[in-house]
């Protein structure tokens, strides 16, 4: 079986993530928090509640400065998943009925890290590096349970630490996402970025509106 893990290590250096999407003009406010709002969606009230409360988590360690590191999304995932503490998984992980394999290696915990650590570079347009390292948590598939909530709890730190909030984000969590597929990783950064300036345009019209009517 190919494994996902290795096919996406070689797309993830094929896209020009400089250059696959514009640097946004920050700050990008919401007239809600989509991705709160999209937490809530289900019938499962403790996954809701936990999920909730790990996005909230998130917020405040973005507000505070910390960087994208192992740690972090270790604690991410044990909040959502309401277990104590997480770990790396430790064999090979599945996913998509078995038809999916992630392998494991010695030093793929070392380069798990190293990949999140990229969502730092300024040079790189943020709901690019929002969306890679949102693929690098589906691809690397670090923890046993929850990896694709914990998927969009990066994304959306990688925003909040640069001041980029987003009103909608069912588009971004729901679509079925292939290592294997260079285009499509560069589409995805496209998406975020389209939502992240309709979010904005939103806003402007929600501000417009409040101004117009308290005139």
């Amino acid at each position: 079986m190919p494994d996902q893990l290795t096919a996406w290590q070689r797309v993830r250096e094929q896209v020009p993530w400089r250059d696959v999407v514009p640097h946004l003009q920050t700050p990008v406010l919401a007239v809600r928090d989509g991705f709160t709002a999209h937490a809530a969606i289900g019938e499962d009230q403790r996954r809701q509640s936990l999920l909730v409360a790990a996005h909230d988590d998130v917020r405040r360690a973005a507000a505070t400065g910390a960087g994208l590191t192992a740690d972090l999304t270790a604690r991410s995932n044990a909040m959502l998943r309401g277990i104590p503490a997480a770990a790396f998984r430790r064999g090979p992980a599945f996913a998509k009925n078995g038809r999916d394999r992630y392998g494991l290696q010695a030093t793929t915990p070392r380069r798990y890290e190293s990949c999140l650590s990229g969502a730092s570079d300024l040079t790189i347009p943020v709901v690019a590096r929002a969306a890679r390292a949102y693929l690098d948590v589906a691809f690397f598939h670090p923890y046993d349970d929850g990896n694709a909530r914990l998927g969009g709890l990066v994304l959306q730190f990688v925003l909040l630490c640069a001041d980029v909030e987003l009103d909608e984000v069912r588009p971004i969590l729901t679509t079925v996402r292939r290592a294997d597929d260079p285009d499509g990783a560069a589409d995805f950064a496209r998406l975020v970025h389209g939502i992240a300036t309709a979010t904005h345009r939103r806003w402007l019209r929600s501000v417009e509106l409040r101004l117009h009517c308290g005139g």
